[in-house]
């Protein structure tokens, strides 16, 4: 079934009429290609040059690191604590990609990077898929151009984290159950069956339970929707678990047997019920407030959602829309209600919108929208572009730092793009707005990542800190402490050795008082004070009778928190 129920002939192909680009580009053989280099233009960008971030990414990248350090590739550890929060899945595939390319423990963020942005990739091309299943060629490029260029899946893409990666195993599982959903039949569809477990069980092993949660309400939705079930027969319900719990469970049981049980009740009494009962690390907020972070989240969808809204009013109820009416709405509700929020909660249910947004776009009855709609939809095209503009002006001089000359300039053109799109979306030509809006998303990300992120230098004060510590003269080993300052951005640059210290043991570790073995010549011991920590660390090595020689400092702000930082670098040890 290749159409939305409801859609005349007329209606589908007027638009494609007015839209050249789209006939070109959109066709089955075409489409993949393109979508693959839009892509690699939108993601590959700031991957190799934007420092790791804290704190997510850097924990992610760090534990994947030891990995390859310990040999250990069942349990999963941040330093010498265990890290019970997520499954084994993008562990692996991060540790996979360093070794695959060669650089083994040494590898830079963006080799742990490139799981997330292969998965961004993945889970366009598998939008493109899923939309087959249910519209012509030009409408499932549509959606899947959506996704691509969707802000919240750009930034997941930059991220050494496991966000891009479920998001392609939701894709495949959800896309094969629109082809099981759309045969009605009695029988297995092993093709499409195979294919949803094995999604179901790439999730699970990279996020735990949310592509179940997403891929079981929307089976329960639809059964409940149609008031059938016979349908499920199409998924086969014997062997497709059988399957599943053959790729899950040989990790689990070793998981188990590894940390005598204690990765469950941590993953999912510690973190999972955390961040379910109460607002965890501060991102608690009210119901609703994933809905209004979407406007900025999901864009560009959004404005053309908007503007097609009338259109999709009147067919919410086709064949195609309650599918995806089935996979968004369920979770959403779930996840407003969760207490912890973060942008990136929603971003299972992206494709599903972009997919509702494609069909009304496609549909030919835009003209049937109010100006009302239409500025509304101007408005929501130019308010990130505009946001990221001004961000990217301002707050550099904020840090007392110089805007990026090129990351200001590409956000500007940025804008003019968006307007040229904002205006023919006020006149109606949304598949003429699409253009400008691919140009200005180009220019806006290549800007910000590329350009405006890394220039942002008081920021990174991790990167800074290595730099400064390899400058000590006279060491050519170096033990490295560090108090006031525990960001893992900075344990993953300096090495899994480097030691988390309250200022009282920092000051005895500079003076060797923690060694049980003698210092070898040419080995420093260093210890990196923050300010706030810097009177409890002098009284102390007043009281052993040393004398602290501080060889630099690191100032700067640390995005976790708002806080100037002064950290001061004492060494002691080395060739004299």
């Amino acid at each position: 079934m290749n159409l939305a129920i409801s859609l005349t002939d007329d209606e589908v192909e007027r638009p494609e009429q007015q839209a050249l680009w789209l006939r070109i580009v959109g066709r089955d053989w075409v489409a993949p290609i393109v979508l693959i280099l839009v892509c690699v233009f939108l993601y590959q960008p700031g991957l190799p040059v934007v420092p790791p971030l804290d704190r997510d990414e850097a924990r992610f990248a760090q534990a994947s690191k030891q990995m390859m350090e310990t040999g250990n590739y069942v349990s999963i550890y941040y330093q010498d604590v265990a890290r019970n929060k997520k499954p084994i899945g993008i562990y692996w595939a991060q540790a996979g990609a360093a070794k695959l390319l060669g650089y083994n423990e040494q590898a830079p963020i963006w080799v742990y990077r490139l799981p997330s942005a292969i998965g961004a990739i993945a889970a366009v091309l598998l939008t493109y898929w899923a939309g087959r299943a249910f519209f012509r060629e030009q409408q499932a490029f549509l959606a899947a151009l959506f996704v691509a260029l969707a802000l919240v899946l750009n930034a997941e893409a930059h991220l050494a984290t496991a966000d891009a990666a479920l998001l392609a195993c939701v894709m495949l599982a959800q896309g094969a159950l629109a082809r099981v959903w759309l045969a009605q039949q009695n029988r297995a569809l092993w093709g499409s069956a195979l294919l949803f477990w094995l999604g179901l069980a790439l999730g699970t092993l990279i996020k735990g339970p949310i592509i179940l949660m997403v891929c079981g309400l929307t089976v329960l939705s639809l059964c409940l929707w149609e008031k059938k079930v016979s349908w499920l027969r199409g998924l086969a319900p014997i062997v497709g678990p059988l399957l599943f719990l053959a790729l899950v469970s040989p990790w689990l049981i070793a998981i188990y047997i590894e940390t005598d049980g204690v990765f469950f009740s941590d993953a999912l009494g510690g973190d999972f019920w955390a961040k379910v009962a109460v607002g965890r690390e501060s991102h608690g907020a009210p119901p609703l407030t994933h809905l209004l972070v979407s406007f900025i989240a999901f864009w560009p969808i959004p404005p053309f959602l908007v503007a097609a809204f009338p259109v999709l009013k009147r067919e919410w109820n086709t064949h195609s829309y309650r599918f995806f009416l089935c996979w968004l709405v369920p979770s959403w509700v779930i996840f407003e209600m969760v207490l912890t929020k973060l942008p990136h909660y929603t971003l299972p249910m992206m494709p599903a919108v972009a997919l509702l947004t494609a069909g009304a776009v496609m549909s030919g009855g835009t003209k049937q929208s109010s100006a009302y709609w239409r500025y509304a939809s101007a408005i929501l095209l130019l308010l990130v572009p505009l946001s990221i503009f001004i961000a990217v002006l301002v707050g550099p001089f904020l840090l007392d730092l110089w805007p990026s000359p090129p990351g200001f300039m590409l956000c500007g053109f940025a804008i003019v793009a968006a307007v040229s799109g904002a205006r023919r979306l006020i006149e109606g030509k949304l598949l003429s707005a699409l253009p400008a809006t691919i140009v200005s998303a180009l220019m806006m990300f290549a800007g910000f990542w590329v350009f405006a992120s890394p220039a942002l230098t008081t920021i990174w004060i991790s990167g800074r800190l290595v730099e400064a510590i390899e400058q000590i003269p006279g060491c050519e080993q170096k033990e490295v402490a560090i108090t006031g300052f525990y960001e893992p951005s900075f344990v993953f640059l300096q090495g899994t050795q480097t030691k988390l210290l309250g200022a009282v043991d920092a000051a005895r570790f500079l003076a060797g008082e923690e060694r049980q073995t003698v210092t070898s010549e040419g080995t420093c011991r260093v210890v990196l004070v923050e300010k706030r920590q810097l009177d409890r660390f002098d009284a102390e090595v007043h009281q052993l009778g040393m004398t602290a020689s501080e060889v630099s400092s690191v100032s700067g702000l640390n995005i976790n928190g708002g806080k100037a930082l002064l950290i001061h670098i004492f060494s002691a040890g080395g060739a004299q």
